[in-house]
Formats: structure tokens, sequence, C-alpha cells
């Protein structure tokens, strides 16, 4: 059974939140095959700048050294197999694993990163995900909280820590995650994006709302209850990409982050590279199991 958080709903405040440390969104295990991708298999920056105007296609180079969606999915894949398998052979007939959370929010680790960019979406839920969205995930989240597994506390335990062997449980290293984290709260000092900023922020006075931060906006907590959508958070939220896309707030601090980041791999190339290593191990070891 792969570790799982249940979370019922996703607030505006979780938003900016959860990108800190490159957390983003939860995701299914299907989404993100569509990035693009090096011949290793792993994700790639875009020329190390933003290309294009959907931050959700947009990578950041530490993307390089975590385990792509497609990876995670084989992983979690081979795991659940293995651990299905332990527990039908120690009694437990009727076990069965808590559901995957569906997507909710942003689609990848730059999606949503820097908040909200879609219009269409944000005049019909501000700050929220798609309706579509938070129903699903509630709905698989009350189904993975009710589960009662159909077996022991123990003989689960000893499944899991069989199953860590052949196919360990998809995760960032810290490294990777520091990294991450790291540019994310300093690519906000930069002077070129505490620019953009000042003049998201003035944009913003202009149409009578007093921010200083995009995220401010994000996770001001008039907007902070997941089932209601008022019309002046809706009114809010368009505001607040109007700001953004005229004074290129999302590509701005993206770029930010991509200089960060390339710094920060250079200084610890040695280790990122033994990180990619395990990855790749880890990910062979789950193909083995897979195709047995």
């Amino acid at each position: 059974m792969k570790p799982r958080i249940i979370v019922p709903l996703v607030s505006a405040a979780t938003v900016g939140a959860l990108a800190v440390g490159g957390a983003a969104f939860m995701r299914s295990a299907s989404q993100n095959d569509e990035m693009s991708a090096s011949a290793a298999g792993q994700p790639s920056a875009l020329s190390g700048r933003a290309s294009g105007d959907n931050p959700a296609q947009w990578h950041l180079p530490i993307e390089a050294y975590m385990p792509t969606e497609k990876q995670k999915h084989l992983l979690a894949g081979a795991r659940d197999s293995l651990i299905d398998a332990c527990m039908k052979e120690a009694g437990h007939e009727e076990w069965t694993p808590a559901p995957d959370l569906p997507a909710l929010g942003g689609k990848s680790l730059v999606d949503w990163r820097y908040g909200i960019h879609d219009a269409a979406l944000a005049a019909a839920r501000g700050y929220k995900p798609a309706a579509g969205e938070q129903e699903a995930y509630d709905r698989a989240a009350e189904d993975g909280a009710v589960d009662a597994a159909g077996g022991d506390e123990a003989a689960l335990k000893g499944c899991v820590e069989k199953a860590d062997g052949p196919a360990p449980a998809a995760q960032r290293a810290g490294l990777v995650q520091q990294i991450s984290g790291d540019s994310f709260e300093g690519s906000m000092k930069d002077p070129a994006v505490v620019e953009a900023f000042a003049k998201w922020s003035a944009c913003m006075a202009e149409k009578g709302y007093t921010y200083k931060k995009p995220m401010d906006a994000n996770d001001d907590v008039r907007f902070a209850d997941p089932y209601h959508v008022s019309s002046e958070e809706k009114e809010t939220a368009k505001a607040d990409i109007s700001c953004r896309d005229q004074n290129h707030v999302q590509q701005t601090w993206f770029d930010a982050e991509v200089t960060l980041q390339e710094s920060a791999i250079k200084k610890n190339q040695k280790a990122l590279n033994e990180v990619k290593k395990a990855n790749d191990a880890a990910v062979a070891r789950a193909s083995a199991v897979s195709h047995r």
C-alpha cells in the first residue's frame, strides 16, 4: 500500500504552502506523461527559461533529478502488487489498498507553483480548483479514509517492509527537496521578481485591491473555504491574472528560479548524479517486478 495523506479539501492558502519545497499539488499517476523528456526519461527545462504562456508546460532544472509521473506510477504499481500478494499469502484475502487520490489543482511541478494563471477557470472558480476535480478528490479521500484495509497492522507493516527492497516507494531526495524549496524562497528576493511584484501590486491597487505580493491575494483568508466561491473572489482572481499577465510575473519568477537551480545543481552535481542513479535503479527493480 502506498503511503497516503488523506486531505479532503484544499484551500486557497494551501496553494502557496504546497508550492514551497516543490510539492505543489497532489497528482494522479497518469499525469504529466506529455511532459518533455530527455533520453534518460527525465523531464528537461525548456531551454532554461519560460517558453510559451502556460506554466503547466514549463519545467525546472531540478526535475531532472525527480522520478517522472510515469516512473512513480511504475513504482507504485509494482509496490502495490507485491504488498497485495503478501497480504493474501498471510491469509488476508479481503485486503484492498486505498484508492489513489486524483488530480487537484496543478498538473505539474510548476503549474500553480506561482499561483493561478487560467483566466477562464479564475472567472468560474476564483482561486479554487475546478469543481469536478474537488468533488472527485473528496470522494476518493473519503473512500480511502474509511477503508478498513481488511488486515491487521502487523501483517501490513511486514508486507510493506518486504516490498521496500524490490519496489521502494517513490521519493524525492532530501537534497532535491532542499534545492527546490530554497530556489522558490530565494527567487522572491531576485531584483527582477521584486520589481515584477511591485508592478503587480500597483496594478492591483488601480483596480481597488491592496496586496503586496501575488500570493497574498492567493492566500486571502476570505477565500479559504474550499466549497464556497464568492463573486468577490472571482473578481479578485480575474484582476490578479490580468495584472500578472500585464507584468509578466510568472515568467520572471520562473526565470529567477531557473537561475538559482542551475547554480545549486552545479554546486551539488556529484551528489545529484547519485540521486539520479538511485532513482534509475529503483525504477529498474520495479520494472523487473512488473514483468514477472
